[in-house]
Order: C-alpha cells, then structure tokens, then sequence
C-alpha cells in the first residue's frame, strides 16, 4: 500500500515529468537560431563578429529557460499536491515555455538592423516573458492561496511576501516591453540582468 503522501508526491511527479520535457525541448531549439556566417576566406572573424545578435538572443533565452527550469523545480518541492486547476495554470506557463524560441529568432534576425523591426521584435519578446511570468505567479498564488497545496503553514503576511518575492520580475518584464521602442539592447540587457536575479532562491519553506 502507499500513503497518502506517496500517492500527492506522484501526481506532481507526472506535471514535473511533462514539464520537464517541454523545458528540454525549448531550450534545444535555441540553437537552431546559431547560423554559420556566409563569408569570404579569410573574413571569418569578422562574420562571427557581425552575427552578435544572434548569440545575445541564444544566451540571454538559455539562460531564461534554464533558471526557469530550477525555480520550477524550486517550486514543486514545496508544492505536494495538484488538481485540475494547477495542471491547466501549469499549461499556460509551458504555453509561453515553447513559444519562446519564435521571438529569440526575431532577435536574432532584426537586432543587428536596427529601426523599428528591431524594436517591434525585442518588444515581442518581453511580451513573451511577462506572459511566462504571470504564469509562474499564478501557480505559486494558487497553490498557497487558492487550494493550499503547500504542506506547510504560512501567514497571510508570508503569503503575500512569498508572492511579491517570486513576481517582481513580472514588472521589470513588462516595463522593457516599453523599453524596447527606446533601445532595443537596453531592453535585452535589462532582460538578461533579471534572469540573473532569479538565480537566487525566491521561495522558502
């Protein structure tokens, strides 16, 4: 026989699973953005240099999935249990997962150009990751406040700092979709410097 436990920790093992997949899948077709630069002999360099684009987009959206994939994996260590409601809201953040690869090639083809394609691309792709934010954010909201899938205790003052920690990123993506009609890098940059800051632990038990 298994417990109650057992049986809570392999329904989430199923959405982790899947998840996990999805995440795999995403973050391999980055690298199908790379192209190699079509040069003259001996102006190598100089291709590779002129593609810089195309690399910034792959990096800062490796980055982005990857620490994607820790902070969900972060977050079902604590979450225990799952119903419909969370495999749906779970769907929606892998929605815009899969998507991602579709703006990094925008990216990759428009950022060195400039003029507007550049901005309407990085603007695409911060839409992208507020979207997977909101995503994220509802699945920590519901799980500690909608359905307490959680298995410890928390104040609603917990609650609340626990929520605002893990979506103030959400934010910062929506303002660079504004950013990026101004400067297009310095909405990529801003991008990437809040992947990093979600390489620290956002959830506690």
């Amino acid at each position: 026989m298994t417990s109650l436990g057992e049986e809570a920790r392999a329904d989430t093992a199923r959405l982790e699973a899947f998840s996990d997949g999805v995440f795999a899948i995403a973050i391999t077709l980055l690298v199908l953005e790379l192209r190699v630069p079509d040069v003259e002999r001996g102006r190598l360099w100089h291709g590779l240099v002129d593609e810089w684009p195309q690399f910034a987009a792959y990096l800062s959206s490796f980055f982005v999935i990857g620490i994607m994939w820790v902070n969900h994996h972060s977050m079902f260590k604590q979450i225990r249990r799952s119903d419909r409601s969370l495999l749906f809201l779970n769907l929606l953040l892998l929605l815009w997962t899969a998507l991602l690869p579709f703006p990094t090639g925008l990216i990759a083809r428009n950022l060195g150009e400039g003029g507007i394609d550049a901005k309407v691309a990085e603007a695409v792709y911060g839409a992208n990751l507020t979207l997977a934010a909101i995503a994220f954010s509802l699945i920590w909201a519901y799980a500690v406040r909608g359905r307490r899938l959680i298995d410890h205790d928390m104040t609603p003052e917990q609650e609340r700092a626990s929520i605002a920690r893990f979506s103030i990123g959400t934010f910062v993506y929506a303002a660079t979709i504004g950013i990026a009609f101004i400067s297009p890098e310095l909405a990529l940059a801003m991008q990437f410097l809040l992947a990093l800051y979600y390489l620290f632990e956002q959830l506690r038990a």
